[in-house]
């Protein structure tokens, strides 16, 4: 087997057309390039919207592309890098890094097979069910109305939006404008670790005429004690995972009873090879897989999956619509689903200078 004889990293900082906040404007990519000694390249990336870029890089840089040199140019050297890095921290920057080059390695696989990813992994969907979802909690209440009335419009049966108001009346009226407009389409809601166990109950409570479909991380990611809490307080699905690291952490949660809906995070989580094998747990523990973002990435992770698999298609922030791919990824988001994928390797080549 070929070894690994050389691993290039580029930041790029990529302005959204719709900003995610005041302070979010722009998203971060780390492209990251891998060559191994028969001389295959292949191409991944780490991702990071608002924080920490300039560390994923120097992670990568400093320590887990020396520790690669020399390897089998192959997926299975994850674990070694993993515990190569762990004394940094089991997750976040240090598996965020380790991300670029598990999906520059699988990229590296897929082209010396000649196929996409979905066709390397064992495509089982022509499509799967997309919805649209915003980082909206910002939005006056007309903006965000026109933006459901967009996701209607474009044939999603299901959609997200932030909550988590100082008042949460407002977020009600905002929810109940919501509903008005979607009928019995599908509401998610998401509150980005914004509540206490109390906020998060009394919130919850306020919104049952608004019946949504589930709530995402209405708590701090990692307080697995005030999700115990919190089960024992709603019936509300709870959905977490986006900030959730390692396989050990998704066991913890799913052993604990307090999750429904299982959101990895491709890169965050490390790569294609860890997702999957958390993909593997919540299909034997019986809760719903919904990858975090990245729908270019995410879309063809689902359509190798065995079961129905939303995918989230977040308004105007695909790298395709953002103008940051050297070609088109191939993944397709029309009519309220997913479908297509690359024809050869991951499909997401990174331009190299900012997008006009």
């Amino acid at each position: 087997m070929s070894t690994l004889v050389r691993v290039d990293t580029r930041l790029r900082r990529i302005p959204l057309t719709r900003p995610w906040g005041p302070d979010v404007t722009e998203i971060h990519v780390v492209a990251v390039d891998v060559h191994d000694s028969d001389g295959g390249v292949g191409h991944g990336f780490s991702w990071t919207p608002s924080i920490g870029a300039r560390a994923v890089q120097a992670m990568l840089d400093d320590h887990l592309a020396p520790a690669a040199l020399g390897r089998p140019a192959d997926p299975a050297i994850w674990p070694g890098l993993w515990e190569h890095v762990h004394e940094a921290g089991g997750g976040g920057v240090t598996t965020i890094a380790l991300a670029g080059i598990d999906l520059a390695l699988w990229d590296l696989r897929a082209r010396r097979a000649g196929v996409g990813i979905p066709e390397l992994l064992g495509r089982r969907h022509d499509r799967q069910p997309a919805y649209g979802s915003g980082v909206n909690l910002h939005y006056p209440l007309d903006d965000l109305v026109a933006q459901v009335r967009r996701w209607v419009d474009a044939g999603f049966s299901a959609v997200k939006i932030k909550v988590g108001k100082p008042d949460p009346l407002e977020d009600l009226d905002r929810l109940q404008a919501v509903r008005a407009v979607l009928g019995d389409r599908g509401l998610m809601i998401d509150a980005n670790q914004r509540w206490d166990v109390d906020r998060a109950a009394t919130a919850l409570e306020l919104f049952a005429p608004v019946d949504p479909l589930w709530i995402e991380e209405p708590l701090r990611a990692d307080d697995l004690a005030a999700h115990r809490e919190l089960r024992q307080r709603t019936g509300v699905p709870i959905a977490l995972g986006e900030n959730v690291h390692t396989l050990h952490r998704f066991r913890d949660f799913l052993d604990a009873g307090v999750v429904d809906v299982v959101q990895p995070n491709v890169v965050r989580v490390g790569g294609i090879t860890p997702f999957l094998t958390i993909a593997d747990l919540a299909r034997e523990r019986g809760v719903e897989l919904a990858p975090h973002l990245l729908p270019e990435l995410s879309a063809q992770l689902a359509f190798a999956l065995p079961e129905r698999t939303w995918v989230e298609d977040v308004e105007e922030a695909g790298f395709g619509d953002l103008g940051v791919l050297v070609a088109p990824s191939g993944v397709v988001v029309e009519d309220g689903w997913a479908s297509g994928g690359p024809a050869l390797g991951l499909g997401l080549q990174f331009t190299e200078g900012d997008p006009s």
